[in-house]
């Protein structure tokens, strides 16, 4: 069985914190947290050990799960992997490209497991469309949330809209051409609200828009393709599949021949809506449970440091087109 530990049990550590110390899967060694009244107060409701010294807990682990501010990641991820342990880190990979390649290249050389927390790849709708997913034309994703201190560390970029970068480098498998985009800062010195236009070097088009300074939580993303049209709700989880219909062959004449007369919808499109469902577990869970098989079976990870690499090097080249318009 792997031994694990975690270091950060903040507001978003604790939920790996509880995962972790009910999970049949691992045991959970113990936490480290540089606010030790914090570290008691979760180690005590949960009954896992507390560290004083990230060092010593490392020392006695097989890998280690990173949730602190990313501008401790590089540091924490690096001294881990130099004691030959497997880490899981979470999103954004590291602050600065060149920190996230030198993590990619220690894990590699040393044959360790690096994978990076873009949740929404775990995520029940996403797992849903996956395989129904090929060569998209167009995806449009709006992420929005009201305003919390949480995560203001970094622009809103690099909090909410780089998950959407993730699934989106994912589906669409091209190098990016070209990027256009806006933002501004409103409750912050930061980027509070933005959105891009990503266009790729197939043809393809990602209209990306994340906000932390709205009035409500939404989440939401369309995604089109030659023979099919996804419609994705991430809080509710569900997708609406729309398909041609099995019936369109009988009406395309008239519709060729500019009839439309007693056409129904249903003539033309197949709708489905799907209550995502995946394995039942949450899409946290799922994420830590495909770390810890990645390193059983010696397998890369499905977001491994190269796809946090990626998402990262779009949102800093976002970053840099909203600030050099500023």
């Amino acid at each position: 069985m792997l031994n694990i530990g975690i270091v950060g049990v903040g507001q978003f550590g604790q939920n790996h914190a509880r995962i972790m110390a009910q999970s049949e899967l691992i045991n959970l060694v113990g936490l480290y947290d540089k606010n030790t009244k914090r570290a008691q107060e979760i180690g005590k409701k949960h009954g896992i050990k507390v560290f004083s010294n990230y060092q010593n807990l490392v020392d006695e682990c097989d890998a280690i799960v990173i949730v602190v501010n990313t501008i401790s990641h590089f540091e924490l991820a690096k001294i881990a992997l130099s004691r030959h342990k497997h880490v899981f880190l979470e999103k954004p990979v590291t602050e600065e490209l060149a920190q996230a390649r030198e993590l990619i290249t220690m894990a590699e050389a040393n044959d360790l497991r690096l994978q990076v927390g873009h949740i929404e790849r775990f995520n029940p709708v996403i797992l849903e469309i996956s395989p129904l997913v090929k060569d998209p034309i167009f995806i449009e994703v709006h992420r929005i949330a009201p305003f919390t201190a949480r995560g203001t560390d970094v622009p809103v970029v690099h909090e909410l809209m780089i998950h959407d970068l993730d699934f989106i480098l994912a589906f669409i498998k091209s190098k990016v051409k070209h990027i256009s985009a806006s933002g501004s800062g409103v409750m912050t010195k930061s980027i509070d609200i933005a959105n891009a236009r990503l266009e790729f070097e197939n043809g393809a088009v990602a209209n990306v828009t994340a906000s932390r300074i709205s009035l409500k939580r939404s989440r939401q993303a369309r995604i089109f393709q030659k023979d099919a049209y996804f419609s994705l709700d991430f809080q509710e989880k569900t997708v609406k599949i729309v398909t041609k219909s099995k019936k369109l062959y009988k009406v395309y004449p008239k519709i060729l021949a500019g009839k439309f007369d007693n056409i129904s919808q249903e003539d033309v499109v197949d709708i489905r809506e799907v209550k995502a469902s995946s394995t039942g577990k949450d899409a946290l869970t799922a994420e830590l449970e495909a770390f810890f098989t990645a390193i059983e079976a010696g397998s890369n990870p499905l977001v491994d440091g190269e796809a946090g690499y990626d998402a990262l090097k779009v949102a800093q080249d976002i970053v840099e087109k909203i600030n050099s318009s500023i």
